[in-house]
C-alpha cells in the first residue's frame, strides 16, 4: 500500500506539471535564460550528490559547458552543411540510399547476431565437462597406491596343485619359459610336448 500510495501521488504531481507546462499562459523554457548566481572553485558537496558525482565544482571553466544551450560553432557549421545535402537529394534517390542503409544494418546485425551464438556455443562446448572426477580420483589411488585392489586370487590360477603331482603346479606356472628335464630311466623321444614344455610321462610323477 505504501508504494502504492507514493506511486498515485508522483503520477498526481506530473499531472500536474504537465497541465502547467501545457498552459497557454506558461511561457517556453526555451526562451528562458538561466544565469548562475554563485560560482566558486571549491568543492560543493550538494552539487556533487545532485549531479552523482559528475560535477565536483560550479566554477567558470564547467558553466559554459553545462549551460550550454547551442552546439560548438563547429558542429553547427557541419549540421547546416548536412541539412543542405540533404536538401538537394530526390525522394527516390533518398528512398535506395535508405533501402540501402537498412539493408546494410540488417547483415550487420545477422553477422553480429550469429558471432554471438557461436561464441555463446563454442563456450558452452569448452565448459562441459567430459569425464567424472570421483572415477579419475579411483583410477589414480588404485594404480599409484593399490587402493581398492582385492589380494585373493581367481581360481585356476595355478594356486592349487594335486596331492600326486607335487611339481605340476610349478611346471604349469613356469610353461611359457623353462623346459622340464626328462627324468632318468625314461626315453626322451616317448615324453609328450605341451606348448613347447616337455612334460613328464604318465605314471611317473612330477619333477
Amino acid at each position: 500500500p505504501s508504494v502504492l500510495d507514493s506511486f498515485a501521488l508522483l503520477s498526481g504531481q506530473l499531472n500536474t506539471l504537465n497541465k502547467v507546462l501545457k498552459h497557454e499562459k506558461t511561457p517556453l523554457l526555451r526562451n528562458q535564460v538561466i544565469i548562475p548566481l554563485v560560482l566558486s572553485p571549491d568543492r560543493d558537496e550538494e552539487i556533487m550528490r545532485q549531479t552523482e558525482g559528475r560535477v565536483p565544482v560550479f566554477s567558470h571553466e564547467v558553466v559554459p559547458d553545462h549551460l550550454r544551450t547551442k552546439p560548438d560553432p563547429e558542429v553547427e557549421e557541419q549540421e547546416k552543411q548536412l541539412i543542405t545535402d540533404a536538401a538537394r537529394i530526390t525522394p527516390d534517390a533518398a528512398q535506395k540510399q535508405i533501402q540501402s542503409l537498412n539493408k546494410m544494418c540488417s547483415n550487420l546485425l545477422e553477422k553480429i547476431s550469429k558471432e554471438e551464438r557461436e561464441s555463446e556455443s563454442g563456450g558452452l562446448r569448452q565448459n562441459k565437462q567430459t569425464f567424472n572426477p570421483a572415477d579419475t580420483n579411483a583410477l589414480v589411488a588404485a594404480v599409484a597406491f593399490g587402493k581398492g585392489l582385492s589380494n585373493r586370487r581367481p581360481p585356476g590360477s595355478g594356486a592349487s596343485v594335486q596331492s600326486g603331482q607335487p611339481g605340476a603346479g610349478a611346471i604349469i606356472a613356469g610353461a611359457s619359459g623353462i623346459q622340464q628335464v626328462p627324468m632318468t630311466g625314461a626315453p626322451a623321444q616317448q615324453q609328450p610336448m605341451l606348448a613347447g614344455v616337455q612334460m613328464a610321462p604318465a605314471g611317473q610323477p612330477g619333477k
